[in-house]
């Protein structure tokens, strides 16, 4: 495949570590809503400063509404990258599937972006998106803004009439799922964002963000050997406190599912397969983490979670993709992961997964994980 090609004009080197430096993530993004009121979401005053999205807010500064309107987007989210992830999961448990399409990218891609040639994927009908028409992702940023000096980020919403995208903020868009598309829930969808919980819910997520989703990039990103150290006593604390807090409830929040769940998981599905090693998280596996392993395998288990996970191509990003700190580019074989579906015992700490909800039903046709690519789904 031509993005494997590293000793090319294209290759990552120097993308992800600068010399000296401890990882600083670039959070600004294309902040645009898709939301069901466009005139009244411009309206409500502007949000505060929020890396984790913002709630009962309006547009940013110079950010646009664009209504909601079935079939009109496409969500394009890789397999392999942990934020996208995200937007995949919730998308799936409200039942968003007939109104929001899925585009996919491979797991593999050079400094120019990601590009669609739809590798491991079930729909493989060459190199473009079947429904974009486009080869990168990167058209479609450049038909919205000509030249844009970003990076190429998943998960991006696109507009398909016009084939821009539309917004690639991903702490927002899970939010505006649960809120502005609500007329489109299936029967059933939880409530990932319950009212009661919304105080209490916000500093966990925050913690979580900073310390374990972005803590890991922090430790494998680091340029220096004083970052390294520091990013890596960050996430330990972080990832004791988890543990503590997970060996009296079932979820983050308590006895349901919410968003700051399926936050946290997206990093824990990475941990042992990439983060323990590819970015040096090493003290511990998740595994040897009584509540932490428990509380990753349940939600594994349960439909929505688990289903969207593609370890093949996790593997395969992180180790291809990162020359900085893979420069061979060679995947590792292990580890075992058919641990995954060992009894997880958390039932005996009370609650159900989707509260007064029910399960999303069976994968979306087409949008099924390769056998062979999770224990859930055996070659």
């Amino acid at each position: 495949m031509g993005n494997d090609q590293s000793n090319d004009a294209h290759s990552t080197r120097g993308a992800y570590v600068t010399s000296g430096a401890e990882f600083d993530r670039d959070t600004n993004y294309i902040e645009d809503r898709i939301v069901a009121d466009p005139d009244a979401i411009r309206a409500l005053a502007a949000p505060p400063t929020s890396k984790v999205g913002s709630l009962g807010y309006g547009l940013t500064t110079g950010a646009e509404a664009w209504p909601v309107e079935p079939g009109r987007y496409r969500l394009v989210a890789a397999n392999a990258c942990p934020w996208a992830n995200r937007t995949v999961i919730v998308r799936r448990l409200l039942g968003l599937e007939p109104v929001i399409s899925l585009g996919r990218p491979g797991p593999v891609h050079d400094v120019r972006s990601w590009t669609f040639d739809l590798e491991g994927q079930p729909q493989n009908v060459g190199d473009r998106d079947p429904v974009l028409g486009t080869e990168r992702l990167q058209e479609n940023y450049f038909a919205r803004f000509p030249g844009y000096p970003r990076g190429i980020t998943v998960p991006a919403i696109v507009d398909i009439p016009s084939g821009g995208v539309v917004t690639n903020d991903y702490p927002q868009i899970t939010l505006d799922f649960s809120t502005q598309w609500r007329e489109y829930h299936r029967e059933g969808a939880p409530d990932l964002l319950p009212e009661a919980l919304i105080d209490e819910m916000w500093p966990v997520i925050g913690r979580v963000f900073t310390e374990v989703n972005n803590g890991v990039y922090r430790c494998g990103f680091a340029g220096s050997q004083e970052a390294y150290d520091a990013a890596y006593a960050r996430l330990w604390e972080a990832l004791d406190w988890l543990e503590d807090r997970l060996a009296t409830r079932r979820y983050l929040m308590g006895p349901t599912i919410t968003e700051a769940d399926v936050r946290l998981f997206t990093t824990l599905a990475r941990f042992d397969p990439v983060y323990h090693g590819h970015f040096k998280t090493n003290r511990n596996r998740l595994v040897e983490m009584e509540h932490l392993w428990g509380y990753a395998r349940d939600l594994f288990q349960t439909p929505g979670f688990g289903d969207t996970i593609d370890f093949v191509q996790i593997k395969r990003h992180y180790y291809v993709t990162h020359e900085d700190i893979n420069p061979t580019r060679i995947v590792p074989a292990g580890p075992e992961l058919g641990d995954w579906l060992d009894p997880h015992d958390r039932e005996r700490l009370g609650g159900s997964p989707f509260g007064d909800g029910t399960p999303p039903g069976p994968v979306a046709e087409g949008e099924e994980i390769l056998a062979g690519h999770n224990p859930l789904i055996p070659a």
